[in-house]
């Protein structure tokens, strides 16, 4: 089968990660992908992991959205013309073209596929929920017109179709991490900071991942010298948050680390994963922890409580995050016993709802299905 993904590269981010990861998976399943993406105007079209790869001109692109030029649509629909997939899947960039993109693939008589990535909180408990919401119904009249949509989670398929969209468009085909990369194993990190207990956050420094209610929490506990909590990741918030929460606090800014064995190596050493967001779909920095074998808190945001529910790890409501952590970092240092315990439920609770494997199985299920419908179309308008 021929795939034209349609995603991102960059900036870092999960929708990168997601596009990384699948894509290649379905290489290896012996799947012929292109990989259509943003870059600018001057580079050359070329092969990226086995992927011919083609450049879409943008304007402007971040972790969150992308504006691309007016000519866009154009080099897309010329570029499909010429590659002439079975299947398109476009992983959603929170762009303009994303409302284009039924149109152009209903012309060229190609079958869509989307997975919707944005964050919410079903709850609407806050101001950044709030204005999630309204991206969601933005976009729910133009997914009613992709052939299927992929959804992180049943929570989030249930917020779709009570905005309208038809339930037998959504997929419900969860994030998957790849279990023989992301496993427990040595590392000598934590060794290399001189520390007997590590927390570790990894993503974005942004006001929707909450990262100063964990910073707070951690300045008011006062762990001690044994205990360090480390910073993975940057972010718009990152120059206002570090001069106030600093080494002198046990608390060490890595900024992004690009080197994928080298976050590995971070969270094998962790003790403890942190994840305070007040909006998410379904963390794969949360899953790529659990998969290590640490012990994950997350809050109910999103699909993550779903994730860590019954005992796979520990929840937290998004209200008040920095008093519910100001009560549990002690006892996380204080008991190592139940943090390893912790990390191997989570590591099990990976095994059974969320590798790699799972996810590209399904997903193939449903190429599979979308392209039998769309052979019944055609046969029954001929």
């Amino acid at each position: 089968m021929h795939i034209a993904w349609i995603g991102k590269k960059t900036p870092f981010c999960g929708n990168v990660t997601y596009g990384r990861e699948v894509t290649n998976a379905l290489l290896d399943r012996g799947h012929q992908v292109s990989f259509l993406h943003f870059a600018q105007e001057e580079a050359d079209d070329r092969t990226w992991s086995g992927c011919q790869e083609v450049s879409l001109p943008f304007i402007y692109k971040s972790q969150v959205y992308t504006i691309p030029t007016l000519k866009a649509s154009k080099v897309l629909t010329r570029s499909l013309k010429q590659l002439r997939p079975d299947l398109v899947h476009a992983s959603l960039t929170l762009s303009p073209l994303d409302f284009l993109l039924p149109e152009i693939c209903e012309e060229l008589n190609i079958p869509l596929v989307a997975t919707f990535h944005p964050p919410f909180d079903g709850k609407r408990r806050n101001l950044k929920s709030g204005t999630q919401l309204f991206t969601y119904q933005l976009y729910a009249p133009f997914l009613a017109h992709y052939d299927r949509v992929i959804i992180f989670s049943q929570l989030q398929r249930n917020f779709l179709v009570r905005l309208g969209v038809p339930s037998q468009k959504l997929a419900v085909i969860p994030n998957g991490v790849d279990v023989q990369k992301y496993s427990p194993g040595s590392s000598n990190f934590k060794s290399q900071l001189k520390a007997q207990r590590l927390f570790v956050y990894q993503g974005r420094i942004s006001t929707e991942k909450n990262v100063e209610a964990l910073l707070k929490a951690w300045k008011q506990c006062e762990l001690g010298e044994s205990s360090q909590l480390v910073i993975v990741g940057n972010g718009s918030l990152w120059a206002s948050l570090m001069p106030f929460y600093g080494e002198e606090h046990g608390i060490i800014w890595l900024g992004f680390v690009a080197d994928e064995q080298r976050r590995i190596d971070i969270l094998r050493a962790a003790d403890v994963f942190i994840l305070p967001s007040l909006l998410e779909g379904l963390s794969l920095s949360l899953l790529e922890a659990m998969a290590c074998g640490v012990a994950c808190v997350a809050t109910d945001a999103g699909a993550d409580g779903e994730v860590l529910e019954n005992g796979a790890g520990v929840v937290l409501n998004t209200h008040r995050v920095t008093s519910q952590l100001h009560t549990l970092l002690p006892q996380f240092r204080d008991h190592p016993e139940w943090t390893a315990l912790l990390g191997q439920k989570a590591r099990a609770r990976v095994l059974e709802r969320y590798t790699l494997s799972d996810n590209i199985t399904q997903l193939e299920a449903l190429y599979a299905e979308v392209l039998q419908l769309r052979r019944v179309q055609l046969s029954s308008r001929a």
